[in-house]
């Protein structure tokens, strides 16, 4: 019964029986048993998968969530990963990537790489990048690695994470962050607070994490306190175009 470690991450027991649902939902058509996905220490989801379409299940779950390397030696130079982020300091965001063997090592991305891709290169504190680009603990990052040892690792975002910030940033649509519910949960939460015509998209992020985008004129901020209290497990950030744009000192123009 082949063992598969997905690059998912769960941050209370009490969500496994909500991911379960959606992992086995997503191959009810396949002849397979799969069994409930369980945390490994770090809180990344492991599940065995056994039948006839074993193989074709497996492909699916690795290609649709990405698969965790928990081994060090799986770390090349230059890889792109897909991580959480755990932490930050004043001189490094850190993200759990997985790495528990031969022991537990956060990758570090340090603040002028953060500098560089995110406020062109000026010496802003990184506590107020966190805030601009909504970096909260436990979303889903994707980075590339640029250095690797048995005590360190150091990582830079990846092109397809800094693109996707500039897309953000172009579209001048406000994006409100969410981490820590089920898409379902928040599409109920948008239909009983009558806000589903503020809002135009939600862009999944993984399975806990979603980016709500907000219809034109309508601020992300103020979705928070009609949405908080529904979602109380949840945490929430914004993404805003308007502010990142007035910080950084653009105008529309140089954003084309």
């Amino acid at each position: 019964m082949p063992t598969v470690t997905l690059a998912t991450k769960v941050y209370h027991e009490s969500q496994l029986r909500k991911i379960n649902e959606i992992l086995k939902g997503n191959i009810h058509e396949l002849n397979v048993k799969i069994t409930p996905a369980e945390a490994n220490p770090r809180g990344w989801l492991q599940l065995s998968v056994s039948g006839e379409d074993e193989k074709i299940a497996l492909n699916y779950l690795t290609s649709e969530f990405g698969s965790c390397t928990t081994s060090l030696e799986g770390i090349k130079k230059y890889s792109d990963l897909k991580g959480y982020i755990k932490a930050a300091d004043k001189e490094s965001l850190f993200v759990d990537f997985g790495i528990s063997s031969p022991k537990t090592l956060d990758v570090r991305i340090p603040l002028p790489q953060l500098q560089a891709q995110l406020v062109d290169g000026r010496k802003i504190a990184l506590i107020k990048i966190v805030n601009l680009y909504g970096l909260i603990t436990n979303l889903p990052l994707e980075a590339k690695i640029l250095s690797a040892s048995i005590d360190r690792l150091e990582a830079e975002l990846g092109e397809k994470q800094v693109n996707r910030y500039a897309s953000w940033t172009e579209s001048m649509l406000d994006r409100l962050i969410i981490v820590g519910a089920a898409r379902g949960e928040v599409e109920s939460v948008l239909k009983n607070a009558y806000l589903n015509r503020d809002v135009a998209n939600i862009d999944d992020l993984g399975l806990l994490e979603h980016s709500v985008v907000c219809k034109l004129g309508t601020d992300a901020v103020g979705l928070i306190p009609k949405m908080g209290y529904r979602l109380r497990h949840a945490t929430f950030a914004v993404f805003s175009p308007k502010r990142i744009i007035e910080f950084l000192g653009h105008d529309d123009s140089q954003l084309s």
